[in-house]
C-alpha cells in the first residue's frame, strides 16, 4: 500500500499542475509562474523517488516497459522544466503533466515482468541512459508538434478551441521543435551506433539484425530524412509532423513493442 501511495503522490501533483496550467484570466502572471514552478519541482522530486524505489529499492537494478515509460515521461518533464526557464508554454505543460500522471503509476498498476540488469556493466548502463534521453526528447518533440498542429488548425478556422493566446509565435515554436529533434537525434545516433559497434560489450553477444534493430535503424533514417528536409527544403507544418510521427512510431516499436510482447504476451522478462 505504501508503494502505491508513493506513486499516487507525484500523480496528484501532476494533475494539480495540469489544472493550474490551464489558461486563466484574472490571475497575476508572476504568482502563477511561482506556483507552477513549485508544483513542477515537487512533482519531479516525488516522481524521481518513486522511480528509484521500483528500479533500485531492493538493491538490484530492475528495468522493464512500465518503468521505461515512466522514466521517459519524467525526463520529458525535466527537459520541459529546463526549457520553461527561457520560454514557458502552459498548454504544453498541461498535456505533458496529464501524461506523466498516467505513466507514473504504471509500474504499480501494470508492472509487467521487468528484468534485472547487471549493475556492473557500465557500457550497458550508459547505453540505457542515452537511449532514455533520446526517447524522452522525442516524446517532448511529439507533444510540441501536436500543439503546433492544434494552433495551426485554429488559425485556419477548423477548430473552436483557442490556445494561440497562450503560445509563443508559431515560428518560435517550430525553432524549439527542431532544436529538440536535433538534440534527440544526436542521442539516438549514439544509441544506434553503440548498439551496432559495441554489441558484445553492451549486450554480451554479437550484433544481429533483430526486429528491434530494424525498427531502431528505420527510426534513425526517418529522423535523418526529416532533419535533412528541414535544412535543405525548409520542411514544416504537416510534412514535418508526419515524418516526426513516423519516426517516433518506429522508435516505439523498437523497444516498447518488443518489451510489450515479452512482458505482457509471453509473460517473461527476457
Amino acid at each position: 500500500m505504501s508503494l502505491i501511495l508513493l506513486h499516487l503522490l507525484p500523480a496528484t501533483f501532476y494533475v494539480a499542475l495540469a489544472v493550474f496550467s490551464l489558461p486563466r484570466t484574472g490571475a497575476r502572471h508572476s504568482d502563477g509562474r511561482h506556483i507552477a514552478a513549485l508544483l513542477l519541482f515537487t512533482a519531479l522530486c516525488s516522481h524521481a523517488f518513486a522511480l528509484g524505489e521500483v528500479m533500485l529499492g531492493d538493491g538490484e537494478f530492475h528495468f522493464g516497459l512500465s518503468i521505461a515509460l515512466s522514466l521517459t515521461l519524467w525526463l520529458a518533464m525535466l527537459f520541459y522544466s529546463l526549457e520553461s526557464l527561457v520560454r514557458p508554454i502552459k498548454p504544453l505543460l498541461s498535456v505533458v503533466s496529464i501524461a506523466s500522471a498516467v505513466f507514473v503509476v504504471l509500474p504499480i498498476l501494470s508492472p509487467g515482468h521487468p528484468h534485472t540488469l547487471d549493475a556492473g556493466n557500465w557500457a550497458f548502463r550508459m547505453h540505457v541512459v542515452v537511449a532514455m534521453l533520446a526517447y524522452s526528447l522525442f516524446t517532448l518533440a511529439v507533444f510540441h508538434a501536436l500543439l503546433i498542429a492544434a494552433a495551426e488548425r485554429h488559425l485556419h478556422g477548423r477548430t473552436s478551441v483557442s490556445i494561440e493566446h497562450a503560445l509563443p509565435p508559431l515560428l518560435t515554436l517550430e525553432r524549439l521543435l527542431f532544436r529538440l529533434i536535433s538534440t534527440a537525434f544526436t542521442f539516438l545516433t549514439l544509441t544506434v551506433a553503440s548498439g551496432v559497434l559495441f554489441s558484445e560489450q553492451i549486450f554480451g553477444k554479437p550484433f544481429t539484425l533483430t526486429h528491434k534493430a530494424v525498427f531502431g535503424i528505420a527510426s534513425w533514417l526517418l529522423f535523418a530524412i526529416l532533419l535533412a528536409g528541414r535544412w535543405h527544403r525548409g520542411w514544416r507544418g504537416k510534412t514535418a509532423t508526419h515524418w516526426l510521427l513516423a519516426g517516433f512510431a518506429c522508435l516505439l516499436l523498437a523497444y516498447a513493442g518488443s518489451r510489450f510482447v515479452l512482458e505482457y504476451i509471453l509473460n517473461r522478462s527476457i
